[in-house]
């Protein structure tokens, strides 16, 4: 009788030994869990200093943020490739940015312009080339389609065009010289026509 005591205090024991050591895993995992979500979450705010006023601001996810960044790389490339001043040096200045945001095909299309004297048109007439976004499309498989009016400031006229290109968007490592880290691929010119032709008074 004493020794079936003895064996069920043992056993009862041991299932609470086991069972505390089990219920301490558990405690130790959720603490370290609810520990890891909190720095985490921590994390992801960042105080701005703004003359010794802390700003709040909340880091995101950068996919999130990716579908507005393939447009302003898009815009960007537009706005340095079709606005244009009579200055050849800024013209070069405007192509070599450009470049280091397109594959070959934007290449081929400034040597294209270069070789048709675009180029040394608009330094002849002194035409001032401004270009305004009206929308950019994103479509599956990164393809994008391109949406604005470019103006053309002449001493004779003024002329708007409209402006419909189409490409891809590759992701590549961010540069200096690319900081959204975006190559626009495969990039064509859908449609390039006059909408209005203003002449000016010459006299």
């Amino acid at each position: 009788m004493i020794i079936k005591n003895i064996e069920s205090k043992i056993k009862l024991a041991t299932l609470l030994s086991i069972g505390s050591f089990i219920a301490a895993i558990i405690i130790c995992l959720s603490v370290s869990f609810f520990a890891y979500r909190q720095v985490a979450n921590a994390r992801q705010s960042i105080y701005i200093l703004d003359n010794d006023i802390p700003i709040l601001a909340k880091q995101t996810n950068m996919q999130m943020n990716r579908p507005a960044e393939y447009r302003a790389a898009v815009d960007l490339f537009h706005s340095l490739f079709f606005s244009l001043t009579p200055d050849d040096r800024h013209i070069e200045y405007q192509m070599k940015k450009a470049m280091y945001l397109a594959d070959e095909s934007g290449v081929l299309q400034y040597n294209n312009l270069k070789e048709k004297g675009y180029f040394n048109s608009i330094l002849s007439s002194s035409s001032v080339l401004t270009l305004q976004t009206d929308s950019i499309a994103l479509e599956p498989e990164n393809k994008f389609t391109y949406y604005g009016k470019q103006k053309i400031e002449r001493r004779s006229a003024t002329i708007t065009r409209s402006l419909i290109t189409e490409g891809y968007l590759m992701d590549i490592p961010r540069s200096e010289n690319n900081s959204h880290g975006v190559l626009i691929t495969n990039w064509k010119t859908l449609e390039n026509k006059d909408l209005s032709h203003v002449s000016k008074n010459t006299f």
